[in-house]
């Protein structure tokens, strides 16, 4: 898959473990499947797991239940993923497209207030 890539982020994932290095590799080409023209960042590590930060107001539905962290937050909540752990990759691409469409809808705050 080719996609534009942030060397910051090239940069931040070359310096953590193996497995965590393939995690992100793996989200980060499935967040680009969905959208390639989404924009990359980071945020700090953690030593046990991956977190994947959804900034969406928790109005994204969850059928698969694959969020483990933020579930009461109102502005985002996290997927985990750690080593050995299959990544839901069909939850998650949902979850992506539905933030990305409400991204480019005005955002979820927008949406909340119009709902």
């Amino acid at each position: 898959m080719t996609y534009e890539q942030d060397p910051r982020v090239d940069t931040y994932i070359d310096t953590l473990p193996v497995w965590q290095q393939e995690i992100c590799q793996q989200v980060r080409d499935l967040v680009h499947a969905v959208d390639p023209e989404v924009a990359e960042t980071t945020k700090l590590a953690a030593k046990d797991h991956v977190n994947v930060f959804l900034y969406d107001g928790a109005i994204v539905p969850d059928p698969e239940g694959i969020i483990t962290a933020g579930h009461d937050n109102k502005t985002a909540r996290t997927v985990a993923i750690r080593q050995n752990e299959k990544i839901n990759t069909r939850a998650l691409s949902e979850m992506f497209r539905q933030i990305i469409a409400n991204n480019r809808a005005g955002g979820w705050r927008k949406i909340k207030k119009e709902q």
